[in-house]
């Protein structure tokens, strides 16, 4: 799959020293690190790898102030899902993504402006 053809482009990785690389693949190919986002299961394991990476956690900005105050209530899977759906994934992608981060893997998104 090309990256230059898709709009949202989603990449399962092993761990946080491969979300790096993989956030630096994608910096050279035109996305830019404002739309660069990346996702663990545990949300201290998402704020290192961001940090490391340069890349973008998903936020207030991504996801509306609806879906934000509604995560408070939801549970870690509910809120993992709601934060790639708000990415122009699809429920059933959303569903598979999330359960490949209970494996222990990370999740990169990057999105076209």
């Amino acid at each position: 799959m090309s990256l230059e053809s898709t709009k949202s482009y989603a990449k399962v990785v092993q761990n946080g020293v491969q979300a790096v690389e993989t956030v630096k693949e994608l910096s050279s190919t035109g996305y830019t690190a404002e739309h660069i986002y990346v996702l663990a299961h545990d949300q201290e394991r998402t704020d290192r790898i961001v940090d490391a990476s340069d890349a973008e956690e998903i936020g207030i900005k991504e996801e509306g102030v609806f879906n934000s105050i509604a995560n408070l209530f939801r549970s870690r899977g509910d809120e993992l899902r709601a934060k790639i759906v708000s990415l122009g994934f699809t429920e059933t992608e959303a569903e598979f993504y999330e359960k490949e981060l209970d494996l222990g893997k990370v999740l990169v998104i990057a999105v076209r402006s």
